[in-house]
């Protein structure tokens, strides 16, 4: 079964994580990273969507039994550089030069829900699926790019409420805090998520510049301050 694929519809780019829960390990970064080189590569593409083919599942977070297999048989680079991997594609989301939606169309939890967050807009599917952050129930603190480009998608007190009780959300509550565009119904999800991102039209250039002005301070959180923690691999909190 195929991580990722992805298809063209009216200058949309449709990426559609489809491996059921959508966990991410190594291949899945190494898979959403081609992706989105081979994007890039169709001029024609005016907007990106980032969505599921799982009916119940965004995406559930970090692959922990991948990472903890790997810690495990002290294979300690290849998580190294699953963590990097991620990085890179948080980063290039936040710089795609043209927008990028995601159409969330089921759980979202830990890293599903941040990927979500280094997208510019979000719909969700509001009959079923959660979005939550449950790393404070296993121990997962979050590297300082991941506060940042949660903080950009999250107004702060809601952020630090689902933070630190690692709370469940609906689409309903996410749309009235202003995190998604709109809260969907099942069968219009997809439809509306593809209106929103045909009304954009821009060009590349500035759409692009726009991006890197806007988070250069949290690139430089990614590529400065989230090396100390990955590199020592300070990932878990033992107590």
């Amino acid at each position: 079964m195929a991580v990722i694929e992805w298809r063209k519809e009216n200058g949309v780019a449709i990426v559609e994580m489809c491996n059921g829960p959508n966990r991410m390990n190594q291949t899945f970064a190494e898979v959403m990273n081609n992706c989105l080189d081979e994007v890039l590569e169709d001029a024609d593409i005016q907007a990106m969507i980032l969505t599921s083919t799982d009916e119940k599942n965004f995406s559930q977070g970090i692959d922990v039994e991948w990472i903890g297999g790997k810690l495990h048989a002290q294979e300690n680079q290849a998580v190294i550089s699953f963590m990097y991997g991620m990085n890179n594609i948080f980063k290039r989301l936040l710089l795609f030069p043209v927008p990028v939606i995601a159409a969330i169309n089921g759980h979202a939890f830990g890293n599903g829900a941040i990927l979500s967050c280094a997208c510019d807009f979000r719909f969700m599917k509001k009959e079923k699926g959660f979005f939550c952050f449950p790393e404070v129930d296993v121990s997962i603190p979050f590297l300082p790019g991941m506060i940042g480009f949660v903080r950009k998608a999250i107004p702060e007190y809601k952020f630090n409420h689902m933070l630190l009780s690692g709370g469940r959300v609906t689409a309903e509550e996410l749309e009235t805090a202003n995190v998604i565009v709109k809260a969907c119904g099942q069968e219009t999800l997809m439809e509306e998520a593809l209106a929103f991102a045909g009304s954009f039209a821009k060009k590349r250039g500035i759409f692009q510049e726009l991006k890197k002005r806007i988070h250069r301070e949290l690139v430089r959180i990614i590529d400065e301050e989230d090396p100390e923690y990955i590199d020592a691999l300070n990932l878990f909190v033992a107590d």
